[in-house]
């Protein structure tokens, strides 16, 4: 799951690819489901080159057209939101899923906080202090809050009520010490990005989340958390897998230098041998999952579906591939999250 990428390289709001973005977002979950993916995702930025300012509406849309697909946030960028307004929506989206939401909340990348009066400093705390609103308004029948970032609310019921209680919440995290120790204390699983130079990177980040666990005394055979890759593709042979990548690779990292980013890895290469991304035949894809196990203990892959420039035919096959060759022998070797 990923944020839904805009295919107008010229990043102008051009009806026709707006139409079309959003009609393959909506097709490709359709063909997830099909394929029995357990999950399809909607990421939430406000800039370009995405187009996914308003998750829950996109995932209400996925929703009437589907039966049995969870429906995933990520993220959530509650440090931003209203989150009366989260919680009124999302659970309006749960409801008319028949309980299939999953939220992932974070603090989110990229100058989208500007929009909503937010300093990049003050993201943080507002996140924490925004999650934990949500928490009671979805788990109290009536909610008094004191004044501070937004206005106090003084017996408030958010309607409608989510479908079975308070849906599942991820907390996403790719970096930061004080979200997982925040989903620790709520008993909450993290989603880790997974992004960075390499897995064991993010080893500290993983260590901290279960001695946070362990010290408030929760148990155990509770915890548990998912983790994401920065590349994705299955095809049936490495050299494939690389080819049908490179373009879409090169693309990315012509868009970073764009920005004035540096990319960490210079070609699609190095990128998939030294990096986190998942791209490769099926057997290449299940031995580095199980070695990114190792490090995050995950029962919950996250993989971006957006194609970012790759042929519908590179598409679909790795799709076909994941689901078919890849994902049975994951069930089997990743324990399923507690219900």
């Amino acid at each position: 799951m990923a944020p839904i990428r805009f295919l107008d390289s010229a990043g102008a709001d051009e009806p026709a690819a707006t139409r079309a973005t959003f009609a393959r977002t909506i097709a490709t979950a359709q063909y997830m489901e099909e394929l029995g993916f357990d999950g399809f995702g909607v990421g939430e930025r406000h800039h370009w080159p995405f187009l996914s300012s308003a998750p829950p509406v996109v995932l209400a849309h996925v929703a009437a057209l589907t039966s049995r697909i969870r429906l995933f946030t990520g993220v959530t960028l509650l440090s931003m939101l209203d989150p009366v307004r989260v919680a009124e929506d999302y659970a309006t989206l749960d409801q008319l899923s028949g309980g299939r939401l999953e939220l992932i909340v974070g603090k989110g990348a990229g100058p989208g906080g500007a929009m909503f009066g937010l300093a990049p400093d003050e993201q943080r705390p507002a996140l924490a202090d925004n999650f934990r609103l949500l928490h009671e308004l979805w788990t109290k029948d009536e909610v008094s809050w004191p004044a501070g970032r937004r206005p106090r609310l003084d017996g408030v019921r958010t309607l409608p009520r989510p479908l079975r209680g308070r849906p599942r919440i991820w907390h996403g995290s790719s970096s930061s010490a004080e979200s997982v120790a925040l989903a620790a204390e709520y008993g909450d699983p993290v989603v880790f990005s997974n992004a960075g130079l390499s897995s064991e990177s993010a080893r500290p980040l993983v260590e901290h989340y279960r001695a946070e666990w362990a010290r408030r005394g929760r148990p155990a055979d509770r915890l548990f958390t998912g983790a994401g890759t920065p590349g994705f593709l299955v095809a049936k042979t490495s050299q494939a897998a690389i080819a049908a990548y490179r373009p879409a690779y090169e693309r990315l990292t012509a868009m970073q230098r764009g920005i004035g980013a540096r990319p960490a890895f210079p070609t699609a290469e190095e990128f998939v041998a030294r990096s986190p991304a998942l791209v490769g035949s099926p057997e290449q894809v299940i031995d580095k999952v199980g070695r990114q196990h190792e490090v995050f203990g995950h029962s919950l892959v996250v993989v971006s579906v957006d194609p970012d420039g790759l042929s519908e035919h590179d598409h679909r096959t790795s799709l076909d591939l994941f689901a078919t060759e890849v994902a049975p022998v994951l069930r089997t070797a990743l324990p399923d999250p507690p219900p």
